[in-house]
């Protein structure tokens, strides 16, 4: 008995001494992991190598704050700065961020050279090269503009143009800046789009409204079956607002929408993520087999889980490539410059790499930073071997470098055999080549149809002009062939028939 207590407690020590061994071989890195997957060509989940990892997560005590964060509710990043919009706090907060190092700057809760000085219910922040900071300044119905040293200069407030309803308060709550000044904000109750102001301040219109949506079912109810005073009591057929903005290095501005029919998503009906150019039009290029909207599929049943992706906040990194954040889940959704999917991950929780109510999305180069209004924490993700391959061969097709692109294509598919958009990527770069052919090989692996299709095009016309020649001759001989040998015959006949008219004479 006491040699089979002994074995026993000995195979426990082993299994004890396995388990710490593997524990610390999975966080010998240092990092985090996080559950990371795409989509295949059935729109079937494949788990893949994970494209980022946790770096970090600043909580106020990290940043030694006297009070805590108060539901924060947007970051912005200029350098080596990371601004956070502590809103329940009427504060901003700057922190500077040395590689793995996070101090916090100051805090901004006031503004010098003007009659309010104080920030009442701040949403938002951009902050431009020369330092000088574009405040939504909510409560105080204003966007406020100040230098570095935090001096007055400007403020942009309700429009008095007869297009702006001038019952309504005006309450900006997320905002861009271009590079010549102008400011884009969206402001609460104001469905005609992102308000426009020139740099001077200047009102000047609105850029990029939604469409009206309705159903068929409500559209008839109201028309036909309501009286004018049920009608009146009725909220209108109107546009829905947007949800958030973000402005590239191009600037167009990049807008997230919540507002929409769970069942237009798929055809591309609801558009919940839009790039719009200077006149309002949404040009996002969309070469995927479904348009960017998140989750495929999402259940319908009251769960946690339910209802589709709804972004609550973008980024757009210097490579085209954008990331949006998922309010539903948690996620994060990686997009390249057409549309494709590269990776998603995330998940709702409240231990590292997941989020209680994440509410906004930044980068600083590669780097991610998420922030969880909830739990008054900014989560730093940083990219893996495999995500950092997967943007240097974006960023090697873009800039015209198909070799160095399908090389490092080829390296993605060593670490995920399973990613499509490699093929894809590979059968681009071959086409861009003018290696129609193996280009077609990589899109028929891909089984994408319509970049093999372009691929064979693009090869028969080639072929055409380079066999052009015996074509002809093959078409001549083809054609005048029978015509000789039809002419030959004829005259045969004729030569006979002549000679028997001969003969019966």
């Amino acid at each position: 008995m006491k040699a089979n207590i002994r074995i026993l407690a000995l195979v426990m020590a082993a299994l004890l001494m396995m388990s710490s061994v593997s524990s610390a071989l999975a966080a010998d890195d240092g990092y985090a992991s996080s559950y990371t997957y795409n989509y295949d060509y059935w729109s079937d989940i494949r788990e893949s190598p994970d494209a980022y990892r946790v770096n970090n997560v600043i909580y106020s005590g990290d940043l030694s704050l006297e009070v805590p964060m108060k539901r924060p509710q947007s970051l912005f990043v200029q350098g080596d700065y990371i601004y956070v919009v502590d809103t329940g706090n009427n504060r901003i907060l700057e922190i500077l961020r040395d590689g793995n190092n996070f101090t916090l700057s100051r805090e901004i809760k006031e503004i010098a050279g003007t009659d309010v000085t104080a920030l009442n219910n701040p949403n938002d922040i951009a902050v431009d090269e020369e330092g000088n900071m574009y405040i939504a300044d909510t409560n105080n119905e204003r966007v406020v503009k100040v230098d570095k040293n935090l001096n007055f200069i400007q403020a942009f407030t309700k429009p008095a143009d007869t297009t702006f309803d001038q019952s309504l308060s005006f309450l900006p709550n997320k905002l861009v800046v271009d590079n010549s000044g102008r400011v884009f904000t969206l402001a609460t109750n104001v469905n005609k789009g992102v308000v426009k102001f020139e740099a001077n301040g200047e009102f000047t219109g609105y850029v990029g409204a939604n469409k009206v949506t309705y159903s068929l079912v409500d559209y008839v109810w109201k028309t036909f079956f309501m009286t004018e005073e049920q009608r009146a009591q009725q909220e209108s057929f109107v546009p829905t607002e947007y949800c958030n903005i973000y402005m590239d290095e191009d600037s167009f501005i990049y807008a997230t929408n919540v507002s929409f029919s769970e069942y237009d998503l798929l055809w591309d009906n609801a558009q919940p993520i839009r790039r719009l150019n200077g006149i309002g039009n949404d040009i996002l290029i969309k070469n995927d087999r479904y348009p960017p909207i998140g989750e495929l599929y999402w259940q319908e049943t009251m769960t946690d889980y339910h209802g589709p992706t709804k972004f609550v906040d973008i980024t757009v990194l210097e490579n085209d490539i954008y990331v949006a954040l998922d309010r539903t889940r948690g996620r994060l959704f990686g997009y390249d410059s057409q549309g494709f999917m590269l990776w998603a991950f995330g998940s709702l929780g409240n231990s590292e790499g997941v989020f209680a109510s994440a509410i906004s999305i930044e980068h600083m180069g590669k780097d991610l930073f998420v922030l969880d209004q909830n739990e008054g924490s900014i989560t730093v993700f940083v990219p893996t071997e495999y995500g950092e391959l997967i943007y240097d061969a974006s960023e090697a097709y873009l800039k015209g470098d198909y070799d160095g692109s399908a090389a490092l294509w080829e390296e993605v598919l060593k670490l995920n055999a399973n990613y499509n958009l490699a093929f894809i990527g590979i059968g681009r770069a071959l086409m861009r080549q003018e290696n129609f052919t193996e280009a077609m090989e990589y899109f028929e692996m891909a089984m994408d149809r319509d970049n093999y299709g372009r691929a064979f095009r693009l090869w028969r016309k080639i072929w055409v002009e380079e066999n052009i020649g015996w074509m002809a001759i093959a078409l001549a001989v083809i054609v005048i062939i029978p015509l000789v040998l039809r002419s030959i015959k004829k005259k045969k006949m004729e030569v006979e028939a002549y000679e028997r008219n001969q003969v019966v004479k």
